[in-house]
């Protein structure tokens, strides 16, 4: 049974460590096929590396621990007479400490690839097929379902069918492209009995490195801090809760995050939710205050201009079928909200954005969540197809890292959603963090040369450009 692996940027295979029955096999590569099964202390050699097996060390335990994932990046050479066994076996040490064991794998060319190096480091790439058809990508011609124009049906009943929905075709959609593996469904239910949710999680694939389609339907209590924040941010809000009453809350939410192993394929986000507000002391009356908010951007590690330009008219299309003052309205919204502002740049190329939405009939308003929710689909996951199998080195690999360091900065600082589940009582923390990557990377004052394809990509998340033209 595998348990976990261990990949080391100076060696040109992946080594995973498979515990069998407290016996160990190396198995090499993508192909994850067993090579051997060597006793304690053997050694062997595949292609130009030299694998040496140590005796697992186990300390008051009857079977070993899990080794833990470590994925080391360097664009660093090794200084001459200091060979990778004696780096690497410090690394192994470390890791013996909290797994009970350790191992050397050894290189006879004693240097990690630098910057320049141009091997193909995703193996996966090679088993990669694009489909003749991607699923769910032709909402505009797909017949609406039953909830659509349901008006008998309570609108926070259609809401919840509708994120129901949504869920599924992007997982759908999603799926086609991965070959390796589907996602998990975790359903999950708040402890106090106040709603339910279902997390859609895929990790470590071929095409996907995390990707994560949630939904949560839940009501519960204002707290202090949440009715605060929501009052301060909109004026409206302010005139229609007192600060001095308690309020309920019902909402219901699909929140997506897809962050591709590929570098070349851009990460991607999408949140649609209606969220309503009762007072405490009344709440057969109805709702005081509902609202839509929502929208998608994207976040390219390096930027296609054709490929940001068809997400955004993808999405425009979609405003301009409701509203055409929509698009710029929102898309200058998403500009502004996704910003890091501690690094006068924003998240990623932008989409759209909203929040507080009420300035239509809620009827109207829904149809637009259904719509642009489903635009989605057809804006991201081709991009996804048409990047997934692109060759890639160690130097893309790095700066995608790095990108997705300052991916989670914003998440963690200012995201408004991340803020608000944290606040409420009960929340999934699981769920909530489901947006951050697998993997992230923090360098030291980091500066993309000039004129580089990262440094491309810096220019167009410092200023602001009209993609839809």
């Amino acid at each position: 049974m595998l348990r976990r692996s261990l990949s080391v940027s100076s060696i040109d295979s992946q080594v995973t460590l498979v515990e069998t029955d407290a016996q160990y096999i190396i198995a090499a590569g993508a192909l994850r096929r067993p090579l051997r099964q060597p006793r304690p202390n053997s050694q062997f050699t595949i292609g130009a590396r030299r694998v040496i097996v140590l005796r697992p060390v186990v300390a008051q335990a009857t079977r070993v621990s899990r080794l833990h994932v470590v994925r080391r990046y360097s664009t660093q050479q090794v200084p001459k007479g200091t060979g990778a066994v004696t780096k690497l076996a410090a690394a192994g040490a470390c890791i013996g400490l909290g797994a009970g064991i350790g191992y050397w794998v050894a290189k006879e060319k004693d240097t990690i690839p630098n910057a320049q190096d141009t091997r193909v480091l995703g193996s996966e790439i090679a088993g990669l097929k694009v489909p003749a058809v991607i699923p769910n990508t032709d909402y505009e011609n797909e017949a609406k379902p039953a909830y659509y124009n349901d008006t008998a049906t309570p609108m926070h009943q259609r809401m919840e069918a509708l994120v129901l929905d949504l869920q599924d075709r992007l997982v759908v959609a999603l799926e086609s492209l991965e070959p390796s593996r589907k996602f998990i469904r975790d359903r999950w239910e708040r402890e106090d009995g106040n709603g339910y949710g279902i997390s859609c999680v895929l990790q470590d694939g071929e095409v996907y490195e995390k990707a994560g389609v949630n939904v949560s339907v839940i009501e519960g209590t204002l707290a202090p801090g949440q009715l605060r924040s929501m009052r301060e941010r909109n004026p409206q809000t302010a005139n229609k809760l007192n600060a001095n009453e308690e309020y309920d809350f019902r909402v219901a939410g699909v929140s997506v995050v897809v962050h591709p192993r590929n570098p070349y394929a851009p990460t991607a986000h999408k949140n649609y939710r209606r969220f309503e507000v009762y007072r405490k002391s009344n709440k057969e009356a109805g709702p005081v205050l509902a609202w839509f908010g929502g929208g998608a951007d994207l976040t390219p590690a390096y930027l296609f201009e054709g490929d940001v330009k068809y997400f955004h008219q993808t999405l425009k299309q979609a405003c301009d079928a409701h509203d055409p003052q929509y698009y710029p309205r929102f898309k200058q919204w998403c500009d502004t909200y996704f910003t890091n502002i501690h690094r006068d740049e924003t998240r990623g190329v932008g989409g759209i954005f909203f929040d507080d939405l009420e300035d239509k009939a809620p009827e109207d308003l829904f149809h637009f969540a259904y719509d642009a929710g489903s635009a989605f689909i057809k804006a991201y996951v081709p991009l996804v197809a048409k990047r997934m199998t692109m060759p890639y080195t160690l130097r893309e690999r790095n700066w995608q890292l790095i990108r997705r360091g300052h991916y989670a900065e914003f998440n963690l600082v200012y995201d408004r959603g991340t803020k608000f589940g944290l606040m409420t009582p009960g929340a999934r923390i699981e769920s909530i963090l489901m947006s951050l990557p697998l993997t992230a990377r923090w360098e030291y004052m980091n500066q993309p040369e000039p004129g580089s394809p990262e440094a491309h990509l810096l220019e167009a998340v410092r200023t602001t450009t009209d993609w839809a033209k």
